[in-house]
C-alpha cells in the first residue's frame, strides 16, 4: 500500500528523499568520531603518594581507609587496588555499563573527602586525586631537541609551563599528562656518617627545612589605630622560600653556647635536579618529553586532533628555542583518515560497479542511473539514525557501513532488474492486446 503511494506521487518520493539526505548530511557534520566506541564501562582511579613508605605501609595507612569510604558507592560494580614501593597507591573503581562517569566521578570524590583527616599527613600533602579514565588515547607527541644542553630536566620544565597549560586548553581534550617526572627540586643527600657525629637525626632535618624554609606573611608596622593620624605605614615583605642552593646548605640546623653553628652543607650535599627519576623517555635515542593525550567521551576526535596540531605549530612559532622540535609518535586520526577513505572508495565503486551491471545487463540508461540516486539516499540517511541512537563514527561503524554498501548496492540492482522485468512484461501484454485489436 506504501509503495504504491510512492509510485503514483513521484514528488513526495523525490521529497522524502531530499529530506532524508539533507537529515543526513547534518548529522554527519555533529557525530562525534573516536577510534573505538564507548562500550567499556566507565572507570574512576584514585591515586596517592606517601613519600617514603613501601607498599605494606601504602596499603594500611591510605589505600584501606580509602577502600571502607569508597565501598559501595552508588553504581560500582567492583573496585580493586594495588600499591608500590615508592610510595603510590591506586584504587580503580569499575561502574556499571551506563553511569554517568561525571556523576559517579563526584560521587567517589565526596566519599574520600570523607577520610582525608584519617590519612597520614604526607599523604594529604602530596594530594589524593580522582579523576575519570579517558580509554581513548588522541596522540603521543615527543618534544624534543638537537641542542645537547637541553637536557630532560629542561624540556619537562620547558613542555611543563609553556605546552602542556595550552594543550589543556583545547576543547575535546580530556586528558594530557607528561610521562615521567623530571619537575626541578632541590634535592638533599643526607650524610649518615655525618649526622651519626653530630647527633641529628633526618626528623630533625625534615623539621628546620619546614620551619625556616617557608612563605610567611610578616604583616604591617605603623597601621592607623583610627584614633589619631597616622602619616606613615609600611607593609614588611619576607624573602620567602629558598630557591637557590647556597640558601638550602646555610639553614642552621642547631648552634651551641660557644657560637658553633651546624648547617645543612655540613651534613648533606645539596643539588638542583629532578624530583623523581622513575621514568625514561628519549625519542630515537635523543631526551623527550613525551605528552600523553586522551580525547573527551563526546567529542570530534579529527577536529580535536586538527586544533591540537594548529595550536602545536603556534607554540613552536612562538616559544620554541633554537634546536627544538617535536613529532608524533601516534595519531588516531590517520586510523581514522583510513577508514574514510575506504568506505568513500566502497562507495564510489559501488557506484561504478551498479551502473555497470545495470547498463550492461538491461541496456538502459535511465535504469542505470536510479541506483546511483537510490543508494547516497540510504547510506547519507544512515548518519541522522546514527546521531539520534546515540552512535559515533569508528572503526567499527565505519566498517559496519561498508558491509552495509554491498548490501544496498545488491538490492538495488535486484530491484532495477525486477521493475524492468515487469516493465518489459507489461509493454508486452499491451503490444499484444494492441495487435489483437487490431486484428
Amino acid at each position: 500500500m506504501m509503495t504504491a503511494k510512492f509510485i503514483q506521487r513521484p514528488v513526495l518520493s523525490i521529497v522524502i528523499s531530499v529530506l532524508i539526505t539533507l537529515a543526513g548530511l547534518l548529522s554527519l557534520t555533529k557525530l562525534p568520531v573516536t577510534q573505538f566506541p564507548d562500550i567499556a564501562p566507565p572507570e574512576v582511579n584514585v591515586t596517592t603518594k606517601f613519600t617514603g613508605a613501601n607498599a605494606e605501609v601504602v596499603v594500611k595507612a591510605v589505600i584501606t581507609p580509602l577502600e571502607r569510604a569508597i565501598n559501595g558507592v552508588p553504581g560500582m560494580a567492583y573496585m580493586s587496588s594495588v600499591s608500590g614501593n615508592d610510595g603510590s597507591g591506586e584504587i580503580q573503581i569499575i561502574f556499571k555499563a551506563g553511569t554517568d562517569p561525571e556523576v559517579a566521578a563526584v560521587n567517589v570524590q565526596n566519599r574520600v573527602s570523607s577520610v582525608l583527616d584519617e590519612l597520614p599527613a604526607e599523604a594529604i600533602k602530596a594530594g589524593v586525586i580522582v579523576e575519570k579514565v579517558q580509554n581513548t588515547m588522541l596522540l603521543y607527541i615527543n618534544i624534543l631537541s638537537s641542542d645537547p644542553t637541553l637536557d630532560e630536566k629542561f624540556l619537562y620544565n620547558f613542555t611543563d609551563i609553556n605546552v602542556l597549560k595550552e594543550l589543556k586548553r583545547i576543547d575535546g581534550v580530556g586528558f594530557a599528562e607528561i610521562l615521567g617526572s623530571r619537575e626541578y627540586a632541590m634535592r638533599v643527600w643526607l650524610k649518615p656518617d655525618k649526622l651519626v657525629m653530630y647527633n641529628i637525626s633526618a626528623t630533625e632535618i625534615i623539621e628546620k627545612l619546614k620551619a625556616q624554609n617557608v612563605e610567611a606573611a610578616p604583616g604591617k608596622i605603623g597601621e592607623s589605630s583610627g584614633k589619631k593620624a597616622q602619616a606613615l605605614q609600611y607593609v614588611l615583605k619576607y624573602t620567602g622560600k629558598y630557591n637557590t642552593r647556597e640558601a638550602y646548605e646555610n639553614i642552621v640546623l642547631s648552634s651551641t653556647d660557644n657560637g658553633e653553628i651546624l648547617r645543612l652543607k655540613d651534613v648533606a650535599e645539596v643539588e638542583f635536579d629532578s624530583q623523581d627519576y622513575n621514568v625514561l623517555s628519549k625519542e630515537n635515542g635523543q631526551p623527550s618529553a613525551a605528552i600523553l593525550l586522551k580525547q573527551r567521551p563526546g567529542s570530534n576526535a579529527k577536529e580535536v586532533i586538527s586544533n591540537i596540531k594548529a595550536t602545536m605549530a603556534e607554540i613552536k612559532a612562538n616559544s620554541f628555542p633554537p634546536g627544538m622540535d617535536y613529532s608524533l609518535s601516534y595519531d588516531v586520526s590517520e586510523f581514522l583518515d583510513a577508514s574514510v577513505h575506504e568506505v568513500i572508495l566502497t562507495l564510489i565503486e559501488a557506484f561504478l560497479l551498479v551502473a555497470l551491471v545495470v547498463f550492461v545487463f538491461l541496456q538502459d540508461v535511465r535504469s542505470a542511473i536510479i541506483p546511483i540516486l537510490a543508494v547516497p539516499v540510504s547510506l547519507v540517511g544512515t548518519f541522522f539514525f546514527m546521531q539520534l541512537m546515540g552512535f559515533s563514527l569508528n572503526l567499527i561503524t565505519l566498517f559496519a557501513l561498508v558491509l552495509a554498501i554491498g548490501i544496498v548496492v545488491d538490492n538495488a540492482i535486484v530491484v532495477i532488474e525486477a521493475a524492468h522485468a515487469k516493465n518489459g512484461a507489461f509493454r508486452h501484454r499491451a503490444t499484444q492486446s494492441h495487435r489483437t485489436r487490431h486484428a
